[in-house]
Formats: structure tokens, sequence, C-alpha cells
């Protein structure tokens, strides 16, 4: 079902002339002052569920009508909203019933099955007009019980923090301790941003965003949807700079084997269905081409479906473990609007997963370092510096991890944050996270490394141990999105003087820029350029061969980051 809501001051219609051959024998002409107006579509897809959306809207009104503040409702059958409407009567079921579960306001429910003319006068405040898409999902309020249970379930216990000196320390006496004042500040953000305490931000642009427009990285689409940026020869360079890194960490020395698959799944699988309510994210949902086509479809909000998929087509055994599978691939989130951030938080992006395959604990640990650390090392030749990490994990677990951590802390010289849980409440036993904070010190999460002892069983993988048993693996998750490593490179450099900003040199699309001081130079510069280009490392040379002074040219140089 789709809405739209109008806040009106006022709103008058009146029946016309059939629109269906059976109309509601209603004919009557109203006007009803100051009311929220909900013009509705019903669709087919609603008809499986009429009870749980009729239940969905009323959810949704309610809401709405305590945010503009009216106990006045008026229910207007809008078709026009939709390509596939609902049968007649499935609609007016859904409508009536509505009418009559709406208890505590006014109801006003405009005649069914008529063309009618209507006028409104809605009012201009930012609530007036507003736009809802209702499913057969859970309600507002169930989802609130949801997140009520999962808390719970997932109760933060207690908070450490590992220092960058190795100490292992509560959070009450973190103050105690001589520690960095700019480390200090990490420590209190990334505290209050876990514990829903956040700070109040000014409304202002993280930094990276600022550097994307200069720079002509990326923008947004104008002929797709919100937070699926474009990006451009420049941005496009880089991220393909990045994603040889990653290939050259993750498979030639990590030794993850790659793999291509498709983004759109079918919710029909049993695992699939598993695992999205088990760890549920907003789905892009797919329409057959066929209406008659009535699976469940969506675009892949991770790595995960496909590669359970095949690993459980295998037959493993446990002397080729740890097994690991490599893709780069485009995933799709349809993040809330409001959450939309840069190229931090965007509804399409490219990440870089490894998943591997272990027989046990002690070798699933030994690999979590192991592709952690690659990861790391590729943000090492980014330049990119940790500002802290992020571990959570239940209670009785933390200490198999301690040692690794500590010697992570010590490493990147940064403190490592511990969130211990009573329970898990997702698929991952224990996770890390690489952090970096933006300029309005909100945490970026570049990067995750998992632990998952529950996800094979669910997905039916399993391999041969040497007594020719059947074993349960654990599986290792890991990756990182090349458009949050960008974010997190630009707001690190921004730190810096920007007058003297450059990519790390590997990463510049162009290295070196040759500028003649005269037109009569030009074919010798272009002969520099050419040597340039076949000497290591400088292998992007260009000439800036415009009729400009060259102090203008330098000055252009310098804007576009050319490092030499």
């Amino acid at each position: 079902m789709k809405i739209i809501t109008l806040h009106c001051d006022y709103i008058y219609f009146k029946p016309l002339k059939k629109a269906l051959k059976k109309p509601e024998k209603i004919k009557k002409e109203s006007k009803v002052k100051e009311c929220l107006v909900v013009l509705t579509a019903i669709e087919k897809d609603d008809e499986k569920n009429k009870d749980l959306i009729v239940k969905n809207l009323i959810s949704n009104i309610k809401d709405i009508a305590k945010q503009v503040k009216t106990k006045t409702i008026v229910l207007y059958p809008y078709v026009h909203l939709t390509s596939k409407p609902a049968s007649p009567d499935a609609a007016l079921y859904i409508l009536k019933k509505a009418e009559k579960k709406l208890t505590g306001f006014k109801v006003v429910r405009a005649p069914f099955g008529w063309y009618k003319t209507f006028e409104l006068k809605c009012k201009g405040h930012p609530l007036a007009e507003l736009s809802r898409e209702i499913t057969v999902e859970s309600s507002k309020e169930e989802k609130k019980e949801e997140e009520k249970e999962k808390g719970k379930e997932g109760k933060l216990k207690e908070i450490r923090i590992i220092t960058s000196e190795g100490e292992l320390v509560k959070e009450k006496d973190i103050k105690k301790k001589k520690i960095n004042k700019n480390q200090l500040k990490v420590i209190e953000y990334l505290i209050s941003a876990e514990t829903g305490k956040k700070k109040k931000i000014a409304a202002k642009e993280p930094a990276h965003l600022q550097l994307v427009r200069k720079l002509a990285i990326s923008a947004q689409e104008p002929v797709s949807d919100a937070g699926n940026p474009s990006f451009l020869p420049v941005g496009c360079f880089i991220r393909q700079l990045i994603s040889d890194a990653a290939y050259e960490h993750l498979v030639n020395q990590l030794g993850a084997l790659p793999i291509r698959t498709p983004i759109i799944i079918r919710k029909d699988d049993p695992a699939v269905k598993w695992l999205s309510e088990k760890f549920p994210e907003r789905h892009y949902k797919v329409v057959a081409g066929k209406e008659n086509k009535q699976t469940e479809m969506f675009l892949k909000t991770a790595g995960d479906y496909n590669v359970f998929s095949i690993f459980r087509n295998m037959q493993i055994s446990y002397n080729t473990l740890p097994l690991a599978l490599y893709e780069d691939e485009i995933d799709h989130r349809y993040e809330q609007r409001g959450e939309l951030k840069g190229l931090h938080r965007i509804r399409h992006f490219e990440m870089h997963n490894v998943h591997g395959l272990c027989k046990d604990k002690k070798q699933a640990h030994q690999f979590f370092k192991d592709v952690f650390n690659e990861i790391c090392e590729v943000f090492e030749d980014m330049t990119i510096k940790p500002d802290a990490f992020l571990f959570y994990c239940g209670c009785k677990i933390f200490n198999e991890y301690k040692k690794y951590l500590t010697e992570l802390a010590k490493h990147y010289k940064v403190p490592i944050i511990i969130l211990l849980l009573e329970k898990i409440t997702v698929y991952m036993g224990a996770w890390i996270d690489f952090v970096v904070l933006d300029s309005l010190n909100r945490p970026i999460e570049l990067a995750t490394c998992q632990m998952d002892s529950i996800s094979a069983k669910n997905w039916n993988i399993k391999f041969t141990d040497k007594d020719n048993k059947i074993k349960i693996p654990i599986i290792i998750h890991s990756g990182f999105g090349v458009e949050r490593a960008i974010a997190g490179l630009l707001e690190q450099i921004a730190r810096q003087d920007l007058k003297y900003a450059t990519f790390p040199f590997w990463l510049s699309p162009t290295q070196v820029r040759v500028i003649p001081v005269s037109e009569k130079y030009i074919e010798q510069a272009e002969h520099m350029a050419k040597d340039l280009n076949n000497i290591e490392p400088f292998t992007r040379a260009d000439v800036d061969d415009r009729p400009l002074h060259l102090e203008k040219k330098i000055l252009e140089a310098e804007r576009d980051w050319v490092p030499y």
C-alpha cells in the first residue's frame, strides 16, 4: 500500500460519477476541517495479508497524527498512486477495517468507487506532506517490541579499553591514566556513540564531502535514487587502484579464491529467509518481468548469501581448511534518507569481502588475525591510520582475543574500545571494526572482521574431518567498503594543511605534471612525460599545454593534488 498524508486546514469532496459498476452506496459530500488527509492506494500484494496491512496502516497514521497533533482523519481512496491496484473488494475491506480500528479519532471515509471532485488547503510546515509505503512487515509498535527484546539479549554489560600502551582499563578508570588528550576524546566520542548518548552535532557537512566535490571524485546521480552517487574519472581511477591493492593483499598474499556472483537474491530459500530475518537489512525489492511471477527477490545487501550458497554445494575436507573465498561486489541497502552521510553511508556501495571456513576455534582465531591484518595493510598502503578499533564480543570469550587486541593496540598506537555483551543477538560471536572519526567526530567504520559459529549450521555448510565424520565449520566474515575507505582517507588528509595536500603517490591519478614555460617547449615536455611514464615508479605523467600563465598552471596542479 502507498499513502500520501496531507495535514490540511480543510478538505471538501463530492462524488459525481460511478468509477465502478457497483460502487459504495453512500454518495454524500463532506467538508472536514483541521484534519489529516490520507490518500490511499491498496496494491495487489496487500491482498496476501489484509489484516496485517490494516494494522500497519493504523500504526503509521497514528504516528503521523501524533506528530502533526490532530485527532481527525480523512481516509481518501486514491488508486492513482499505484500501477498494480488490489481488487475493489480487498481495497474496500482494508479501508472499512481501518476506519473501524482507528479508535480515539474522528474518522471520515470518502466514498469508494466514485469519481469525485475535491478541494483542499494543505498547511505549509515540514510534516504537512509525507509519503509512506505500508508493507506486511512488522508495525512500528511490533518493531519497538522486537528491538526491546533484542536489547535484553544484547545488553551491554561492561566497557573496557586497551590503551595504546597495551594496558587493559575499565571505562570508569580511563581518566586516571596518562592518556593522550586526543585519544581520550576519541574514546569518549566512540563510547557515547555506542551507548546511544551521542552529543549534538552541528548541521555541517563532513570534510570529505567538500573535497569530493572539489576534486570531482563523485556526484549524486540525478537519474538514480538518493544515496547512489556516480563516480567521475578521478574517483573511478582511485577506486580501481584500491581494488587492485585489495586483490593483491587478499588473493595473492592471503590466498583467498576469487569468485563472482549475482546481485539478485531469491527470498524463498529457507536459509536466505533465516539470514535476512536474523540480521535484517533494508532491501531494494526486485520485481520479476512477468506479473504472474510471485517469487520475492531483492538486491543483495551483503555477500553472505551467495558465498554461503557456494560453500554448501562444495565437498570440503578438513585438510583444505581454512578455505577462503574473495569477492569484490556491489551491495545495495535502502538506508533511510536521514541516515545518508556523504560517502560514509550510501545505498549502493562496493565491498571487498573474504569469507573463510575454519575447522576449529584455534584455526578460526588465526585466520581472523591473518585476514584482518591484510585489510589493515591495504589501509596502511593508503596512509589511513585508525583513530581506534571497536571490538564486540560475549563476556565469556574475551580472554581468547585479549593477546591479539593488545598487540594490535601497541602496533598502531591507538586505543581499542571493548564492548562486552551479556548475549549476542546477531550471528557474530565476536567482531572488530577499524574506525576513523570524521570532522564532526562521527565514527566511520572502514572495515570489519567477524567470527560466526551459527550460520554454517543453518546453511548446511559442512566438512569431513580426519575420522571421516561430518563437522560444522566456523565462518570468518571480513571486508571493507571502497567508498568508506575514500571518505576516511579524505577526512584524515583534511586534518592537515590542505595547501600542500596530495593523495599517497601510488593513488594519485596524475603523479607528475610537466609544465612547459612557453609553447616552444611543448614537444620537449611531451617527450619528458612519455619518458617518465616508462620509468618506475613514475607511471602517470601528463603535460599542461594550455595557453595559460605559468603561475596559474602551477596553482591548478596544486589544487588537483598533483604531487610533483
